[in-house]
């Protein structure tokens, strides 16, 4: 999984210099564990994870922003048959560093909130009982 990770990082990096502004969201660095966590380190977990949302969603944004920004300066239908094919090319490419970026950001924004659910049904599963 490591090295697909890295493959797409370096695809993404080869396709020029587009979403240079944009900054990867960080994951939170800690999860709560749902078997020990008080409720307020599940709470407080639970506003890192929200932020963390915030943030892959501001950074997709900021990708298709770039993206389109980096398209919107040329107009196709003024291009010659060999600047259409160029432009073209260079859409695909950029179409293709988008589409990798933010399905890299979304894995792993999944991944990580995976987790965090996972120990959130430990919690509620321990402290139910108690109920």
């Amino acid at each position: 999984m490591k090295s697909l990770s890295m493959i797409l990082v370096l695809a993404a990096f080869a396709g020029g210099t587009a979403y240079a502004d944009c900054s990867y969201p960080k994951a939170p660095d800690h999860i709560p564990d749902g078997s020990t966590a008080t409720l307020q380190e599940m709470l407080a977990g639970q506003s890192a994870f929200q932020a963390y949302n915030a943030e892959v969603k501001a950074y997709q944004d900021c990708l298709r922003l770039e993206h389109d920004q980096a398209l919107s300066t040329s107009d196709p239908s003024k291009m010659t048959p060999d600047q259409k094919a160029a432009y073209d090319k260079q859409k695909a490419e950029l179409d293709n560093v988008l589409i990798q970026k933010n399905d890299a950001a979304v894995d792993a924004a999944t991944a990580v909130t995976n987790r965090f659910n996972d120990q959130v049904k430990i919690y509620k599963e321990k402290h139910q009982n108690k109920s």
